[in-house]
């Protein structure tokens, strides 16, 4: 693997900050998923494309999407990536995103100003995994924010909607939005449908107790020209996943989503390492608790981001061993790869969100253990 100059390199405070968005960060899986095999049998090198250190030096590379469509300063088959902590490294005050193309090119495109925001953020900004771009470039990340990097500031937070050249133009606030902290979503023509999990529904006053409240929110939004798109109705769709303090990780609980060509929504719950599934999740209207379980332990280590691949198996990236695994929706593991072996334990903290490339033939990847994207091809 390519790495990068010593100057560049970045750690962070915490050995181990859940974050996914990864997602993981990913649209529905397309109904012509290809049957059998494993997607991951095919990828079988790593290369570091650049660093995610803007000019302000934020670190903490969190949420992972790949763009799909140019629209004003976003390029497809880009990556767009966010950053959790600032310069300091104080987790929960990172205020950047910055898009890489695929040969290692990086600008800032936005660093936001939590002093100027057009409406409430409850605590400031502190981009999390929780990404996505949605039709019209208009980008939607969300913020749980701290005013120190320590998890007894953590506030609730907000989903920050972003117009295609980087400014932000709306907030997202209350219903129960209380530390969105991953994402992905779904759109048909002008409107689209978030899931988002939340990891702050009475965990800061747990003191770093288990409390079974993390809940998993579909936001349906309805797109209007160029104006941002508004919140057209919410409705929490899976509830009680285990979330809790820790003095080295912030906050763990609900992260990664994924949802698959039947409308099934996958949820890594990171605290118990496992995969469940919410059945129905484009049109339910309650919620499905923790849902269903698919899969749980084996190669499964405190999951964080989730994406669902080509065939319909379900990438997810360990928070404890710097592994990704490829599970079937049948809960068989599949496959299991190393993407990051720092550290002590390797691999522990390192890998947050991740996206499966363009053409279908990779995988994009964050390493904190370097502050860099990479990828898996």
């Amino acid at each position: 693997m390519r790495t990068l100059p010593p100057s560049l390199l970045g750690r962070r405070l915490a050995p181990f900050v859940v974050a996914l968005a990864v997602g993981a960060v990913a649209a529905a899986a397309p109904a012509s998923a290809e049957p059998g095999g494993a997607f991951l049998d095919r990828l079988t090198t790593i290369d570091q494309i650049a660093s995610t250190v803007p000019a302000n030096g934020d670190v903490n590379p969190y949420g992972t999407v790949v763009i799909q469509h140019d629209e004003g300063d976003l390029r497809q088959g880009n990556v767009l990536v966010s950053n959790f902590n600032n310069g300091q490294n104080l987790q929960g005050t990172g205020t950047t995103l910055v898009q890489i193309t695929p040969q290692g090119g990086v600008t800032t495109f936005s660093q936001i100003d939590p002093a100027h925001l057009p409406g409430p953020c409850p605590g400031g900004v502190g981009l999390t995994t929780a990404l996505s771009v949605l039709p019209g470039g208009w980008v939607v990340v969300g913020s749980l924010p701290t005013s120190d990097g320590m998890s007894a500031t953590a506030r609730a937070g907000c989903l920050l909607v972003l117009d295609s050249h980087g400014t932000v133009r709306e907030t997202l606030t209350g219903d129960g939005i209380n530390g969105p902290w991953d994402m992905t979503a779904v759109s048909h023509g002008d409107d689209t449908d978030l899931f988002v999990t939340n990891v702050l529904n009475g965990t800061v006053a747990g003191g770093g107790s288990e409390v079974d409240r993390g809940t998993v929110l579909r936001i349906s939004l309805e797109r209007h020209g160029d104006r941002p798109p508004t919140r057209v109705r919410t409705t929490e769709i899976g509830s009680g996943f285990a979330q809790k303090t820790d003095p080295s990780a912030l906050v763990v609980g609900p992260t990664g989503v994924g949802l698959g060509h039947d409308g099934t929504l996958y949820v890594a719950d990171t605290v118990n390492s496992r995969i469940t599934a919410i059945p129905h999740a484009l049109t339910r209207e309650h919620s499905a608790g923790t849902g269903e379980v698919v899969s749980a332990g084996g190669n499964l280590n405190a999951p964080l981001g989730l994406a669902v691949a080509p065939n319909g198996h379900l990438l997810t990236v360990n928070g404890g061993d710097g592994n990704i695994v490829e599970t079937d929706p049948h809960g068989d593991q599949v496959a299991v790869r190393q993407l990051d072996d720092s550290g002590d334990p390797p691999g522990a903290g390192a890998l947050f969100g991740l996206a499966v490339a363009e053409d279908c033939d990779a995988v994009y990847f964050v390493d904190d253990a370097a502050n860099a994207l990479d990828v898996l091809h």
